[in-house]
């Protein structure tokens, strides 16, 4: 049995590259940029027909933090439209068995009742800061449920929460946050200069660590077979100021005490607060890393691949 993982060399897809020696019973196939460009529906077509997937695990989009969404509203709306359209018309014209798209919290409604679930997806506007890659995502769900109700399709949506980890873009203008902030930490000592944090740090997240998300993912790929989105998520204790989490990355760089919050920057979103009890009441037992071991794990990784990885 084949399964294509599209974003297969990003952040998630090596993730479940690294665990895909677990799953002996399944050929891995993983497409980057470089393999297939998925805003094209020709050659996303002739590559699906290639390979032939059995399942196909969608990861791929052009995606970035909080000032790539805001600055590149076009481009983050427009690729992701076309990259999701495609895959999906080109998984229904192969028959594949099931699919699986990757949305995020940064979808659900901004003015909203916290914690959000799954059922709230649609009830209000986005925050304004990444509403056009939000609308695009929201999309993907939407045509899910078409081809599903049409076609009588097994394709389903996961929603997980700011993914980090290993292998991904520590770009500091475009990453997210917790690859950005890695990156101006390691300058930052390097140079003996202010490792400056854009806001005033109070915003509050929920972090998956890449390699629990790959677990999920395969798990859903097995069992999980509902036609409504599922949230993977660590539970709401878990919740973090950005600030805490630049204070973790700043000890494990042991450069504490030149730390500075630059208020004058926009925040973004205040919290997206996320209820995982749909996951809990499937998948019970599932553990998830420590915020503070996985940042660990993911800043010797940065710091062992410094001049490979994507920054």
């Amino acid at each position: 049995m084949k399964i294509l993982v599209t974003g297969g060399t990003g952040l998630v897809g090596s993730a479940i590259h690294n665990l895909s020696i677990l799953y002996s019973n399944y050929e891995f196939i993983f497409s980057g940029s470089k393999d297939c460009n998925l805003i094209n529906y020709d050659e996303t077509l002739q590559y699906f027909i290639k390979y032939k997937p059995d399942y196909v695990i969608h990861l791929a989009g052009n995606v970035g933090g909080l000032f790539k969404n805001m600055n590149h509203k076009v481009e983050m709306f427009e690729d992701n439209i076309l990259i999701n359209l495609n895959v999906i018309k080109a998984a229904y014209h192969i028959q594949v068995k099931k699919l699986i798209s990757c949305l995020s919290t940064c979808i659900f409604p901004d003015k909203i009742v916290y914690p959000i679930n799954e059922e709230i997806l649609h009830n209000g506007p986005p925050h304004t800061s990444n509403d056009a890659y939000a609308y695009a995502k929201r999309m993907l769900e939407i045509q899910t449920n078409a081809y599903n109700h049409q076609y009588g399709t097994n394709f389903i949506t996961i929603i997980p929460t700011n993914v980090y980890g290993p292998h991904d873009n520590f770009n500091i203008l475009d990453g997210h946050i917790i690859p950005a902030l890695i990156h101006k930490c390691h300058i930052a000592k390097n140079t003996n200069t202010v490792f400056n944090i854009a806001g005033t740090g109070k915003p509050l997240r929920q972090f998956i660590y890449s390699e629990d998300l790959a677990k999920l993912i395969m798990w859903c790929l097995e069992l999980y077979n509902e036609k409504t989105p599922i949230i993977l998520s660590n539970d709401e204790k878990d919740e973090i100021s950005i600030g805490e989490v630049a204070n973790i990355i700043a000890n494990e760089f042991d450069y504490r005490d030149n730390l500075k919050f630059d208020e004058t920057k926009s925040d973004g979103q205040f919290k997206k607060t996320a209820n995982n009890s749909k996951l809990r009441l499937l998948n019970p037992n599932f553990e998830f890393i420590d915020i503070k071991d996985g940042l660990k794990k993911t800043i010797e990784w940065f710091k062992l691949n410094y001049d490979l990885c994507r920054k």
